[in-house]
């Protein structure tokens, strides 16, 4: 009887410690495509997607609007931070950039780029969420950008 009391107590136990997981996937635009429930699993396991290893940054890996549009961005979803680059056009140029978060705030705001055809911005300290990126060009049209930060 001891026995089979030690045995309960000992699996009920290690299934108590069990950790239950829901692993969520979602596409470049952000909508979830895929919610896996994961019992026991490790991180390893759980982690499915390679992580690509960066030694330079390559046109191709540059995210666009549209084919024929100026702006590139990278990574999307981002963890640390993005990298964004435009063409310069003759008379209208990226004057500033801000970042706001979901609530409307803006978080980070860069200045005078009207010589300027490339900014970094780093997502180190924000939460994971969605964030929206706002370039303003000097005609004053305005072009955002919706990044995901895992």
């Amino acid at each position: 009887m001891n026995k089979l009391i030690a045995f309960l107590v000992l699996f009920i136990g290690i299934k108590g410690a069990a950790q239950d997981k829901i692993l969520f996937t979602y596409d470049t635009a952000g909508n979830q495509i895929q919610r896996l429930l994961c019992i026991n699993c490790t991180t390893s396991k759980m982690t499915e997607e390679k992580t690509k290893e960066i030694t330079a940054l390559e046109t191709e890996d540059l995210l666009k609007f549209s084919p024929q549009d100026v702006i590139s961005y990278y990574p999307n979803p981002v963890r640390e931070e993005l990298y964004l680059q435009w063409e310069l056009i003759e008379g209208n140029y990226v004057t500033s950039i801000q970042l706001y978060d979901l609530n409307g705030r803006v978080l980070q705001s860069f200045y005078n780029l009207n010589q300027k055809n490339n900014q970094n911005i780093a997502f180190q300290s924000y939460p994971i969420g969605m964030y929206a990126v706002v370039l303003f060009y000097k005609s004053g049209e305005q072009k955002s950008i919706k990044i995901i930060k895992k």
